[in-house]
Order: structure tokens, then C-alpha cells, then sequence
């Protein structure tokens, strides 16, 4: 052991010794390093020999300088010159956070940094002739407009690495889609194949991801590091009256550096207005707020008093806030990977991880050790990328067109279909496309060449055509302005076109919708209101728990108890949870229990397969059982009502049954294919390819063939059947 120990240490050292002195100087100096961690020893080994690599590392555990250093060290070694290294953020603010850690290596050492998005003021989104930075901090969206510019897009010739951080965020996206076709366009513009380092917390499948990021051109190495054993303390508050969870939220955080979590933008509002004067320097942060008051609220832990941000998402990736006391989670989240992400908030440098959970029922609190057991198992949820990526085939076509003018049908179709990430969909779905979109005059002919058309124009040639640069929809919101101009944040347009929409409460603070721009989408707003001000964002996700954590609650219900060591008030509410649902749910496959009601025979199936999951099922179960049955769904349960009179459970087998063997077209000719508006460029495709890509991607209806054809269904009987059934709906919706 001592022999293996000691052979460790000599190759730490031999690495940090190894690196060009003026990289050793500033980790010396400026950090007072003598070696390097694991994960930047092994990412280091990795790059040198050329590798795509995928490094998978605890939040707050290194991986940023991991990827920076062995690229620093060939481009001092080696005297590169140029862009020889792009680092590729999914988040402006991130890179505008990350920007500090890069220049604390660099500057030292002479290497040029440098942020370009949309954020930047553009007199300062250029470089003058010959003086490129070495690295440039820039998202995938300003990827592609920065490609669009010509001068200085010649100077990505010499870029040699690409860093893209927080990966995970990208992978299920129609981002990632984008993302993979900038990285081959990267390829070409180099004329070789550009190293790709991955950069990521968590995902459940590394390896393919890994396979995902490096498109099997060349060898490719996963660095993957666990989190070191360390005490992990949990504080459960469950507590159904809401004036009761403010208190509690209020003592909690008092006079501590803490960051709350809730799981919408709604709700961050909410709990914001009803803390203000109670907590001593609050602040909030979500999407929808202004980049300065997102920035003010960063800011504020540099306090030395103490500072809560009541926060969503979007402080779950690795913008560094510095030490924390505690983290607040209101209500469990969605996944295993974001408590992870925001568990990694806190618990650095030494001290405890400490998470305080609010809950308002046993539900939350069941759901809520589901998850951490998940997390004690090492379970997280795989990734999976987009199976019909139409979205971005309709922006690429549009972008190539765009680009040339006009371009023959034969060299549209060579460029489109050359990027890997396309080449599934083959020459027959790109004919398709082209057609539709000459039919409805997204595209126009001059003998074998296509132009841009009218129609295309009119949808997306507004402000020179930028709406292309971009797969993200702007989902109809409105900037909500100041008569002075400052941008106060966005607000939903669902919201400003609704009838309580006067006065708001935004980033905290009430304002007064003097007038709306329906035009320029933009609403312009003034300080005021009332205590009743409110504001509500239409969701864009499916919502619900992730099916690894719905299968978790399955299993902890078919044991009667958690493996966590609870104090004796949380098995009591924990019991009250399991008491709520019969004998024998949560065992393999779905179980039915059936009860009369006063309409009709009702029943529950559960299934523990997640709302995605259920929707699906009850789709179907809809149309199979017909009449005057109702189907409703959760994600733990699917409820069949109005059953009838007579043998419902059989003719729920029986549907179910049926359901197993139907393919994909037969689904899909039932389930309502949602609005193109979903997706920026769908609009412009031909229906049966939107709902090709809806079933695929948006239902996931392959996932629910497989899972469903080889399920067993199990009619549970006995007395506690009925207990059951009255009390699902309380635990389970």
C-alpha cells in the first residue's frame, strides 16, 4: 500500500514538475500549488496524448483548471499564437464568471483572454488585426454569429482545443444538436480534428456521452472522479401551512451565507415577496431577471454579513459563489442531478455538506429521500440526445442559404447531410424538407438554385436575420422596461395579455405596467404596485420527477421504509406517506387496485414511471376503454374513473394488453401532437415530419414501447385496498 502510494505521488509531482515554468510560477505563487489533484493529473495525461476526453468530477472539484492547464502548458511549450483554444459555456453569466479563473492563469503568463456574447457591449466584441486572444469564452449562439464575421472568424483557423463546460446541459437539447454541428464546422474551418474536452458534474451514462462528444473521430479517454466520503447533514422541515415554512426558511438562513432553491421562476417570485424585510440582504435570481440584477445578486455573498439568494436552476451550474453555510431546498427537486448540482453548492473546503429541506407534506418529504438514496446508490439520470433533430436541420438549411445567397440543391443537400449529427436522417428526409419548404415559399428556385423566399422573410428575416443564429425559442415574452431603458427583466406573454396583468412583482420589487409594445415586444414598466402584485411564467418543461426517482419511491414504498437513518418525526410522517398506499404497489410492473364509486367503478394503477411516462399510458388507456371513462395521470399513478359497473379491472388488462403490442404509428395517430411553436424552425416543416419529431423527442415514444411491452399487471385484492384508494390522490397528485 505504501509502495502504491508513494509511486502516486511521484507521478503527481513528476507532472506538476514537467510543466512549462511560467505555469509552475503562477500555480506556485498565485495559488500556492506544489501539485496537482487527481482529476487534473489524470485530465492532463489524457489531453497530452491528444484525446477527446470527458472529465466527470464533483461540483467545486477542479475541472475547470483540469481542462486549462495541460492546454496552457502546449501553448507556452509550443508558442501558439492566434485562437488556440475556444471555451464553450452554455450560460453568459458563467463566462462571465469563469472569466476571473482564466485570467489568474493567463495574465501572468502572457496569454490573452477574452468574452464574446451578447452581453458584451459590441465595440468591445472585436480584436484588432494580428492580436487574437489565446482563449476565447464565448456560447454556442455567439459561435455562430461570430462565424458569420468574416475577418474574424479567419482567426479560428489555429484553435486547437475546445472546452465546453457543464456539458450535461447541452446533451438533450436542441442546443447540443447546434453545439455538435458548430464543433464539425470547427473541424473544417481548421482543417483538422479539433480535441474536445467535456466538462460535467454528473450524468448517469458517461460513456456515452463521451461517445456523443468525440464522434468516434479519434481516440477518446473519460476521466471520472467520485466525490471524496464526507458528512452529509439533512434538516427535513415538513410543514403544510405556508406562513409556517416562511418562519422556518426565516430561521434557517439567519445570519448565514445561503442559497434557496425552488423549482420554478413562479414561485421564486412568490417566496421572495412573502421573505422581504425578514432575511437581512436578500436577493433573488432566476432567467427572467436582468443580467445586472442576476449580477447583484451574485455579488452579494462577497458580504461578510451573510447573504440568502432565493434562486432557481440557473445557480445550479458552476457559477462560483464561494462558501456556503447551508443550502435551502423548497419542495424536492425534479432529478437526482440538480440536488447533486445544488448539494455541491455547499460542504467545500472542508466543512459539511448541509441541505435543509422545506416540505408542506409526507408526499414531498418521501419524494425527497427517494431522491438522496438515489444519489447514496450513485444512481443519476442518463442522458439521452435528440433522436429527430428537424429543429436544427430547418435552422441549418436556412443558415446555408443564407450564406451563399443561392445554393444548388446538390450542395445543399452535400453540406447539410455531411455533419454527423444529420447523417441518420438520411437523403429522403432532406428532399422532403426542401420540397415543403419551396411549397410554402420558405425557400424559392431560380432554375437548380435556391434563395431564401418570401415567406422565410417574413418569419425570421427581421434585424439581419439573427433569429437564425439561435435554436432557442423566444417563447413569446415580453422585456419588461423602464421609461429610462433600463431592462428590468422578461416577463411571460401569457402573463401580459391576461387580465391581472397591471402590476407585477418582478426581481422583488412591484412595478406598474404603464404600456405595452406588441410589436417589439416590450412591456414598460414604472416602481409601484400593490401587495397583490403577481406574475406567473408559462413552464416550457413537462414537469414532474425524473423516472429514476419515481421508480425510488416505488421500491422505498414496496419495502414500508427508507434506508436513511430518519429521527423519529420523519418516520412518523414517512409512515403517514406509506400508509396512504395499499399492500403490494411498488413492487415490479404496474398494480391495479379497483374500488366502486358513486359514478362508476374507479381505479388506480400504479405504475411509478414518471409523468412523461404516464401520459402517455393514460393517452392510450383513453382511447382504448372510451366512453364515458376518464383517465387522468401523476407521476406515481394513472386513475381510470367512471369505469362503470362491472369487471373495470379486466378491461384495464385487457387495454393494457393491447397497448403492449401497438407500434409507433398506431400511438402516434392517437396522442395530440403539440403546436410547431414549440420549436423555433418547426413551423416550416412538413406535418408528418413534426409529428415524427414529437413522437420521438417529445413523447419519447420508442422509450415507452420498450418499457411497456414486457410490463407485468398485477389486480391487487384485500382489505386495504380500498384505504388505498381514498387516500392516493393526498400523497400521489
Amino acid at each position: 500500500m505504501r509502495q502504491a502510494l508513494r509511486s502516486k505521488q511521484r507521478n503527481v509531482s513528476s507532472v506538476f514538475s514537467n510543466l512549462h515554468e511560467s505555469l509552475q510560477q503562477v500555480l506556485a505563487q498565485r495559488l500556492e500549488w506544489t501539485e496537482l489533484r487527481e482529476v487534473q493529473e489524470r485530465t492532463y495525461q489524457a489531453v497530452v496524448k491528444g484525446s477527446d476526453v470527458l472529465v466527470i468530477a464533483p461540483t467545486a472539484g477542479g475541472k475547470s483548471e483540469a481542462a486549462l492547464i495541460p492546454v496552457m502548458d502546449d501553448i507556452l511549450k509550443n508558442g501558439r499564437t492566434g485562437v488556440t483554444c475556444l471555451y464553450i459555456s452554455p450560460l453568459k453569466a458563467l463566462i462571465n464568471d469563469q472569466e476571473d479563473r482564466f485570467r489568474t492563469f493567463c495574465i501572468p503568463t502572457s496569454l490573452a483572454v477574452m468574452k464574446w456574447h451578447g452581453d458584451v457591449a459590441k465595440g468591445d466584441r472585436f480584436w484588432k488585426d494580428g492580436e487574437p486572444p489565446h482563449f476565447l469564452m464565448i456560447t454556442p449562439e455567439s459561435l455562430e454569429v461570430l462565424l458569420q464575421e468574416k475577418r474574424l472568424s479567419s482567426d479560428l483557423r489555429q484553435v486547437r482545443t475546445i472546452i465546453i463546460d457543464e456539458l450535461h446541459a447541452f446533451v438533450e437539447s436542441d442546443r447540443g444538436v447546434h453545439l455538435k454541428v458548430l464543433l464539425d464546422r470547427m473541424d473544417r474551418i481548421t482543417k483538422r480534428q479539433v480535441q474536445r474536452i467535456g466538462l460535467s458534474a454528473t450524468t448517469g451514462n458517461p460513456k456515452e456521452v463521451l461517445a456523443w462528444l468525440s464522434d468516434s473521430r479519434h481516440k477518446a479517454e473519460l476521466v471520472t472522479i467520485s466525490s471524496p466520503p464526507k458528512e452529509k447533514q439533512f434538516l427535513f422541515i415538513v410543514e403544510p401551512e405556508e406562513k409556517n415554512r416562511i418562519n422556518a426558511l426565516v430561521r434557517i438562513v439567519e445570519g448565514k451565507k445561503t442559497l434557496v432553491f425552488v423549482n420554478s421562476r413562479s414561485v421564486a417570485e412568490k417566496l421572495m415577496k412573502a421573505s422581504a424585510g425578514r432575511i437581512r440582504n436578500l436577493h433573488i435570481h432566476h432567467s427572467s431577471l436582468s443580467p445586472a440584477t442576476k449580477r447583484t445578486s451574485e455579488e452579494a455573498f462577497s458580504s461578510q454579513d451573510g447573504a440568502c439568494i432565493i434562486c432557481t436552476s440557473t445557480l445550479e451550474l458552476g457559477i462560483d459563489i464561494g462558501d456556503l453555510d447551508v443550502v435551502v431546498q423548497v419542495g424536492p427537486p425534479n432529478s437526482v442531478s440538480s440536488f447533486l448540482q445544488r448539494m455541491g453548492r455547499s460542504g467545500r473546503r472542508g466543512k459539511s455538506a448541509y441541505v435543509a429541506w422545506i416540505l408542506k407534506d409526507p408526499c414531498e418529504l418521501l419524494c425527497s429521500l427517494a431522491i438522496i438514496e438515489c444519489a447514496i446508490h450513485k444512481e443519476v439520470e442518463s442522458l439521452v440526445p435528440p433522436k429527430k433533430p428537424y429543429n436544427v436541420l430547418l435552422q441549418q438549411i436556412f443558415l446555408n442559404v443564407y450564406n451563399n445567397s443561392r445554393v444548388s440543391r446538390k450542395k445543399l443537400t452535400a453540406s447539410v447531410l455531411s455533419h454527423p449529427v444529420f447523417r441518420n436522417l438520411g437523403q429522403k428526409i432532406l428532399d422532403q424538407v426542401i420540397t415543403h419548404l419551396i411549397a410554402a415559399s420558405y425557400l424559392t428556385t431560380d432554375g437548380e438554385m435556391l434563395m431564401l423566399g418570401t415567406e422565410a422573410e417574413r418569419v425570421f428575416g427581421r434585424s439581419n436575420w439573427k433569429e437564425l443564429y439561435s435554436v432557442i425559442s423566444g417563447g413569446g415574452e415580453y422585456r419588461a422596461v423602464t421609461p429610462d431603458g433600463e431592462v428590468v427583466g422578461k416577463l411571460d406573454a401569457r402573463f401580459v395579455n391576461s387580465k391581472n396583468a397591471e402590476e407585477i412583482s418582478l426581481g422583488g420589487r412591484n412595478w406598474s405596467m404603464v404600456k405595452c409594445d406588441e410589436g417589439h415586444n416590450i412591456v414598460v414598466v414604472v416602481p409601484g404596485g400593490s401587495a397583490s402584485s403577481q406574475i406567473f411564467w408559462t413552464s416550457s418543461g413537462e414537469g414532474g420527477f425524473s423516472p429514476l426517482v419515481c421508480r425510488m419511491v416505488g421500491k422505498i414504498y414496496g419495502r414500508e421504509g427508507s434506508v436513511l437513518p430518519l429521527g423519529e418525526s420523519e418516520q412518523e410522517v414517512l409512515r403517514m406517506a406509506l400508509a396512504r398506499i395499499p399492500k403490494g404497489a411498488g413492487g415490479n410492473g404496474f398494480q391495479i387496485v379497483e374500488q366502486a364509486g358513486t359514478k362508476g367503478a374507479e381505479l388506480r394503477i400504479f405504475t411509478f414511471s414518471g409523468s412523461r411516462f404516464n401520459r402517455l399510458l393514460a393517452s392510450l388507456l383513453q382511447d382504448r376503454l372510451g366512453g364515458k371513462v376518464q383517465v387522468h395521470y401523476n407521476d406515481f399513478i394513472v386513475r381510470v374513473l367512471r369505469g362503470g359497473k362491472e369487471r373495470m379491472g379486466q378491461r384495464v388488462i385487457r387495454a393494457l394488453e393491447e397497448i403492449q403490442t401497438m407500434g409507433k404509428d398506431e400511438i402516434g395517430a392517437v396522442l395530440p401532437i403539440p403546436s410547431a411553436e414549440g420549436w423555433k424552425f418547426a413551423r416550416a416543416l412538413p406535418p408528418v415530419l413534426l409529428t415524427d419529431m414529437s413522437l420521438s423527442d417529445h413523447f419519447h415514444v420508442e422509450d415507452f414501447m420498450d418499457e411497456v411491452k414486457s410490463v407485468q399487471v398485477t389486480l391487487l385484492s384485500g382489505p386495504d385496498k380500498d384505504k388505498g384508494h381514498r387516500n392516493a390522490d393526498e400523497c400521489c397528485e
